[in-house]
């Protein structure tokens, strides 16, 4: 500011002043634009705190749904090892076993628990990753070895080391796989 409006503002004030005592009206409508501002400040406080609330609230909500989802991690990552060994251990009778009748029972017993879990996997939002023939996602496999291919491109899996899951949108446990590469 310069000197010269310092001194033009200082008169306003002090005329302003001096003319509010001599008329109320004045005053009373300097006091009337101060109540506005202040009620304008507070709308806008009253504004953002709402918003604010509702972002908390939707926020706890969102939290609230992904434990509600994701809850079982912990115990499906657990139960994955069970279903390794069973699909291990129905991949490791013989055929002629399978058709023995002294065996047939049991590996009846065994395939329908396999397909028991599959099931209650499936309830869960629990999915097998499927690997073999595609190309190599580093967001859900996990790359154990390369493998010279003549048949497949660079970069797609040829061999699935061990299944890979995911439990509705999020990867539970990456597919362990081989990938192709050029013949040397």
């Amino acid at each position: 500011m310069t000197e010269e409006s310092k001194v033009t503002d200082s008169e306003d004030t002090t005329l302003r002043a001096e003319t509010a005592e001599a008329a109320p009206e004045v005053a009373e409508h300097d006091r009337v634009a101060e109540l506005e501002a202040q009620l304008a400040e507070t709308k806008a406080a009253v504004m953002y705190a709402q918003a604010e609330t509702q972002n908390v609230r939707r926020r706890a909500e969102k939290e609230a749904q992904d434990a509600k989802t994701y809850a079982a991690t912990a115990f499906a990552r657990d139960v994955l090892s069970v279903a390794d060994n069973l699909s291990r251990a129905l991949a490791a009778i013989p055929a002629e076993l399978k058709e023995d009748e002294k065996f047939k029972g049991l590996v009846t017993g065994l395939e329908a628990t396999g397909r028991e879990l599959d099931s209650v996997f499936a309830r869960h939002g629990i999915s097998k990753i499927v690997a073999l023939g595609e190309s190599l996602d580093p967001n859900r496999h996990q790359a154990m070895m390369e493998m010279p291919s003549a048949d497949a491109e660079p970069g797609t899996i040829v061999a699935e080391i061990q299944a890979g899951y995911m439990i509705r949108d999020r990867l539970l446990r990456p597919a362990l796989v081989g990938v192709a590469k050029k013949p040397d």
